[in-house]
């Protein structure tokens, strides 16, 4: 059994040079080769998380998107890359909707039937909206979610990924709301608090 991952990549290696291995001269090639290929594309890759780290440092929008938690230099040049205006938006409901985070509507007759989210719209910063948010939650289980919070009370009724999806739609009103009036994230519980 091998480790996983990246960072594995000097213990992998030095498994593979053994000069007592049992690994064929084949393999072993191809080993090295592949190992070369994750090398390069890991090189390749944390190039651009740092360039894209010193674009998003430049702007003061960027710096207020990413005093919210779950929110990265990357969910940011998304959002300055694909979002449209949000000038264009009427409220913070009507970008989560653009997004498709918002719950499919089939009502008629006065009688309100919501279906599942609708998955209409920008892909690729909902996609994102949704890592941001299940990081947030992985941090947060660590801190543990406050008691009574509506994060807590969804989080005990649904599945972790519907969360994921529930704070990213409240995530994508916060941006909106953060973005239109021009300020920083406000912690709720803070807040409330004070």
């Amino acid at each position: 059994m091998t480790p996983q991952g990246t960072r594995q990549l000097k213990r992998i290696e030095a498994i593979v040079d053994e000069p007592n291995s049992d690994l064929l001269a084949l393999v072993r090639e191809e080993c090295r080769d592949l190992i070369e290929q994750i090398a390069e594309k890991t090189a390749r890759t944390d190039a651009r998380t740092n360039n894209a780290k010193k674009l998003a440092a430049e702007a003061d929008t960027t710096r207020r998107l990413q005093t919210m938690p779950g929110v990265g230099p990357m969910i940011e040049l998304g959002l300055e890359t694909f979002a449209p205006a949000m000038g264009s938006f009427r409220r913070g409901r009507d970008f989560a909707a653009c997004l498709g985070l918002v719950l499919r509507q089939h009502s008629s007759d006065g009688k309100e039937r919501l279906g599942r989210v609708s998955k209409a719209g920008q892909a690729d910063i909902r996609r994102l909206l949704i890592i941001g948010a299940m990081s947030c939650l992985n941090w947060m289980v660590c801190k543990t979610i406050p008691e009574g919070s509506w994060l807590a009370k969804i989080r005990a009724k649904q599945l972790r990924m519907l969360v994921a999806i529930a704070l990213a739609k409240k995530m994508a009103r916060t941006i909106w709301a953060m973005l239109v009036k021009r300020e920083d994230y406000r912690d709720p519980t803070q807040v409330a608090a004070a």
